[in-house]
């Protein structure tokens, strides 16, 4: 029988219930959390991050998959007592959030080191913690899969194959990134049904988005509200096309919220929030829009109850059940 690491601890996957696959309740830049810690007011975070926990339990949420992972500021801590005082499920993942950089100690180390780091949070728990990672977290974006970013996913892969533990990569469409991600961790020896492409419905372009299901791998359409990177009826539109090709079996759907950025305490300050917001770029960006807008409509296009139960139910836990 399948199951799965919640920071509450493992559960069968039948348990995971209707799921968000890509959802941030806490991030921030590492650097400066540990060099200046009065930056951060934990208790505010907490609160904002109840507010939004107790919202998608209201909409029948049990589990959230939080893709916090190190340069991300991954905080273990925070997720346990979050999930201790709502309920709610939540899965934590390993590994290294970075498009470009990596700190010496990593630049002037191997690829296998990089993998036992990981193994270790699979295996052992993360941060001092008996709390174990269900997944494994790289990126690629901008920059392109340059050397560094290269390592990580290879890193990725050796962990994935050590434990079992599946990889979601962070993509950018627009820079192309996907094909070469999964590349490189099927040269690696990871099975395609292991590999989840994150951000893929930033881009409407359906010859790239059938590229990357050939292979066998999950697609994240998982930044509804974000429309900086593509607005929501063109989301929708893409996603009603692919379940009319019958990818429902491949597909997630999320928003990739994160409270800190939308509140002005991580990236940007506040005023550049609302710039954003007045620009239209993120207008109703929220760990709800799914379930309030984006639902009633992809069901009004002809999506059906059942092809919602596999994107948000069954898949999840046939990705991350080991």
């Amino acid at each position: 029988m399948a199951s799965v690491e919640t920071v509450g601890g493992r559960i069968d996957a039948e348990e995971m219930g209707l799921t968000l696959i890509h959802e941030h309740f806490f991030s921030g830049d590492e650097a400066v959390s540990v060099q200046w810690p009065h930056v951060r007011d934990h208790e505010h975070e907490h609160t904002l991050a109840l507010e939004s926990a107790e919202a998608v339990k209201g909409h029948g949420v049990k589990t959230v998959v939080e893709p916090t992972a190190m340069l991300l500021g991954r905080d273990i801590h925070a997720l346990a007592r979050l999930a201790s005082d709502t309920g709610l499920q939540l899965v934590a993942c390993t590994g290294i959030y970075t498009y470009d950089y990596l700190p010496q100690f990593l630049e002037n180390r191997s690829e296998d080191f990089i993998a036992e780091l990981f193994v270790h949070d699979v295996e052992q728990g993360i941060q001092g913690t008996e709390i174990k990672a269900a997944f494994i977290k790289c990126a690629a974006d901008e920059p392109g899969v340059n050397e560094r970013i290269e390592k990580i996913h290879r890193a990725a892969a050796r962990a994935s194959l050590r434990t079992g533990a599946p990889i979601m990569a962070h993509s950018r469409p627009a820079s192309s990134t996907g094909p070469r991600q999964v590349e490189i961790l099927l040269e690696e020896g990871v099975a395609p049904e292991k590999i989840q492409i994150a951000h893929t419905g930033d881009t409407d372009d359906l010859d790239y988005i059938e590229r990357l299901l050939d292979t066998g791998v999950y697609i994240g359409m998982d930044r509804y509200g974000l429309d900086l990177f593509l607005p929501t009826d063109r989301r929708n539109a893409t996603v009603l096309e692919l379940l009319r090709r019958g990818y429902a079996e491949r597909m997630f759907l999320s928003q990739d919220f994160d409270i800190p950025i939308s509140n002005g305490l991580d990236w940007y300050p506040p005023e550049m929030v609302e710039q954003f917001e007045a620009a239209g770029a993120a207008t109703d960006w929220s760990m709800t829009f799914l379930f309030e807008q984006v639902i009633p409509a992809l069901k009004e296009g002809g999506m059906t109850d059942e092809q919602l139960d596999t994107i948000l139910v069954a898949n999840p836990k046939r990705w991350l059940g080991v």
